[in-house]
């Protein structure tokens, strides 16, 4: 009993935190595209204070986010990383520093444009609320329980994001947790469905991804799925060691302060005017994608630029994820796939919004090698609850790529190497203090 009240907390808490967050990221990206159309106008009759003011709220913003991460280091990229290094006892956290800084920055950098996720972050605000609750409760005097709330609340914050509930649970207990127990699945439910309740009403229960009616793939088609689980595959193979280098691309420019996430800032501001469609998270995008009749080469356009507008805005250590954006990055490739196949007449094109469904859970397999949350996820997230076989069929498919190419999930070698750094800076300070 004390488990289920305290995962109802967790799950209020991070159902505030995250329906805050999503509030203020909706009004922050509508007054981005409004302030966009105003200077147009304005630039178009001649009058340049608007551009130059629109211009100089970039330098403010990129100024405002070296501050925020310069004060709470744990705030930065995903967040996901960092609840993994606190579970694994490596790291430390703040939960209500984090939760202040992580809304603050994501609100910044996500509504500025930047291709950064708002899904990582949840996570992270989840885990502050169960951390929070477990403080309240004095259960981090319990260590095994402490865990259940953290990893409860990092799933909660998830499903939050997504409306979500199951896919929360399955990712605390396959990506964090690693574990399984009859009270930590307790614990996980409560708090997802909690959160999901919380959230759905201020935003409703309605799937984030608004893709109409899905046709049921035919079982003769389900071989193309092995298909496009390879090609989606190798596209997200390249995914993982990109991300990396763009970190390490910025510490060789030597960028610091609010100079690291200006560079991508200015390139957001651009992107405004001549290719919007890339700007943010990006779901606006999915759900274009199931309508418009994009030409190939157009759909090429948009995977390289959000590809690497991506890696730019989440080397610069900003606060965001890149949960949406890699869900995007498969949507466009299930598109390129599909329209490949429709193309050249080996496909019925009224199918073709079920691959933009089964890319994304194909790049997600690949990615963050966890083939059993991104179909749930995918499946929860389009309502397409018939798709299940078809999503485990390509999600396997693409995970095989990784399996047989040496891939490591995303977040452990994103942990590693902040494990690494943080090593590094240990042993420097070591070295000074000993002089």
């Amino acid at each position: 009993m004390r488990l289920i009240l305290e995962g109802v907390g967790v799950g209020i808490a991070a159902g505030l935190s995250v329906g805050a967050f999503r509030y203020l990221l909706a009004v922050s990206g509508a007054f981005r595209q409004g302030l966009c159309e105003a200077v147009s106008i304005a630039a178009a009759q001649g009058r340049w204070l608007w551009p130059i003011l629109y211009m100089s709220a970039f330098f403010i913003i990129a100024w405002l986010l070296a501050k925020i991460v310069a004060r709470e280091p744990m705030c930065t990229g995903s967040g996901i990383p960092q609840v993994k290094g606190v579970l694994m006892g490596k790291m430390s956290m703040n939960w209500a520093s984090v939760l202040v800084a992580k809304i603050a920055g994501g609100v910044l950098a996500i509504g500025a444009g930047m291709s950064l996720g708002r899904e990582g972050p949840s996570v992270q605000l989840g885990a502050c609320a169960g951390q929070g609750i477990g403080h309240l409760s004095q259960s981090f005097h319990r260590g095994l329980e402490a865990r259940k709330l953290l990893v409860a609340g990092a799933g909660a914050g998830l499903a939050a994001a997504f409306n979500a509930p199951l896919a929360g649970v399955i990712f605390g207990l396959e990506e964090l947790q690693r574990t399984f127990s009859a009270a930590a699945l307790l614990v996980s439910i409560t708090a997802a469905v909690t959160a999901t309740a919380v959230t759905g009403l201020f935003f409703g229960s309605s799937p984030v991804f608004s893709l109409g009616y899905l046709l049921p793939m035919p079982l003769d088609m389900l071989g193309w799925l092995a298909g496009l689980g390879l090609f989606v595959g190798t596209l997200g193979r390249m995914f993982n060691p990109s991300l990396l280098w763009a970190q390490d691309f910025y510490e060789r420019l030597g960028l610091k302060g609010m100079y690291k996430p200006l560079l991508p800032l200015l390139l957001a501001a651009c992107l405004g005017f001549v290719l919007p469609e890339i700007l943010g998270g990006g779901s606006h995008l999915v759900d274009a994608l199931a309508v418009e009749s994009y030409s190939l080469a157009f759909l090429c356009l948009l995977f390289a630029g959000k590809f690497l507008f991506t890696m730019l805005c989440f080397g610069s250590g900003v606060p965001g994820g890149i949960f949406l954006p890699m869900l995007v990055l498969g949507a466009l490739g299930g598109a390129i796939f599909g329209n490949l196949l429709a193309g050249a007449g080996l496909f019925p094109a009224m199918y073709l919004p079920d691959m933009i469904v089964f890319g994304m859970a194909a790049y997600f397999a690949v990615v963050a090698k966890s083939p059993v949350t991104g179909s749930v996820l995918i499946m929860e997230m389009t309502g397409s609850f018939q798709h299940m076989l078809a999503l485990l069929i390509v999600s396997l498919s693409a995970y095989a790529v990784s399996d047989l190419t040496g891939g490591r999930p995303v977040y452990v070698q994103l942990l590693g190497r902040m494990l690494r750094k943080n090593k590094g800076k240990e042993k420097k300070n070591l070295q000074e203090l000993t002089k």
